[in-house]
């Protein structure tokens, strides 16, 4: 967290060395200390965020209290997640999120010392010479075709019970696409009835059998692996509704 205070990055260099410290920090939890970073994600416990430190460490923690917060926070909750799906597929979702987060940061720093179009620019493309969190996490910048059939195919199964959708990336352009066409432009077109955000690819979708809307398995507290086990799903809007009647 920013509890321990830091210089304060002012141009494009030191905005730029900013993000390569954090950005360190975050590879060595996703990689080399991936053992420590899965035990302090414990589910049991609150939400907790990934911090990367300027000085290249990290730390499991809960999300500053003071709003706004001094630097945009990272994804919220990311221990509910782990025992939900797999860890491979679990620490490549911690990446790509912890890649946003990063990118964030950098241009808060650039907003707040205005920097200009060509500053701008600039440090775009500093950041966009290195590899990202996600393409060091997973080997490769882009998923292998028989790896997204594999999420493809374990979705179809579960929204043919309960409308489920599982995604980390886009489904593969194969013989099996036509009979989805119609599923996958509802889901993307849909916004959860809980935060209203837009769906989301990398993302956990539950479909109410009810009122046949979306929500963020985060939103309504419902894991993949939970999900697996619920044969008719009822949002909390649905569900409250039935107790009052």
């Amino acid at each position: 967290m920013e509890g321990i205070p830091h210089p304060i990055p002012r141009t494009v260099e030191e905005v730029f060395g900013d993000f390569k410290g954090r950005r360190a920090g975050l590879i060595k939890a996703l990689t080399t200390d991936v053992e420590k970073f899965y035990h302090q994600c414990d589910p049991e416990k609150e939400n907790l965020c990934l911090y990367g430190m300027p000085n290249e460490t990290w730390e499991v923690n809960l999300p500053v209290e003071e709003v706004p917060p001094e630097l945009p926070e990272p994804a919220l909750g990311i221990n509910f997640a782990r025992d939900g799906m797999q860890e491979k597929d679990w620490l490549s979702l911690v990446a790509v999120h912890s890649d946003s987060w990063l990118l964030a940061v950098a241009f808060y720093f650039g907003a707040r010392f205005g920097f200009g179009k060509n500053e701008r620019k600039r440090l775009f493309q500093m950041i966009n010479e290195v590899p990202t969190i996600f393409e060091v996490v997973s080997g490769n910048g882009k998923q292998p075709k028989d790896q997204s059939a594999t999420h493809n195919n374990s979705s179809s199964k579960s929204k043919s019970s309960s409308k489920m959708a599982v995604k980390m990336s886009p489904p593969p352009k194969d013989d099996d696409e036509s009979g989805e066409d119609e599923e996958e432009d509802d889901e993307q077109g849909a916004t959860c009835g809980a935060c209203g955000e837009s769906y989301g690819t990398d993302e956990f979708w539950i479909c109410c059998d009810v009122c046949e809307r979306w929500f963020h398995g985060k939103c309504v507290k419902i894991t993949p692996a939970k999900a697996e086990h619920i044969k008719q799903y009822k949002c909390p809007g649905c569900s409250g509704k039935r107790a009052r009647v």
